[in-house]
């Protein structure tokens, strides 16, 4: 079963480096317990959507920053 993808490479690349620079201010100590725990979530869901290509909330609302040419 594949996933269709529904984000643009720079959508995709944008994810993935606020999901590690998120997830490195999180972890790092910069934030106190209420809001790194909220940062590591958004962090990780930043990550996996940015690796993997598709985006839940995009499908649901029927978004796609991809191109048609590309799908």
């Amino acid at each position: 079963m594949s996933i269709p993808q529904n984000e643009h490479p720079v959508d995709r690349l944008v994810r993935i480096v606020l999901g590690i620079v998120l997830g490195a201010v999180a972890l790092g100590g910069a934030l106190t317990a209420p809001l790194s725990y909220l940062a590591v979530v958004v962090a990780a869901i930043a990550l996996v959507t940015g690796i993997v290509g598709f985006c839940p909330l995009y499908a649901l609302l029927r978004v796609s920053t991809r191109s048609a040419a590309r799908r």
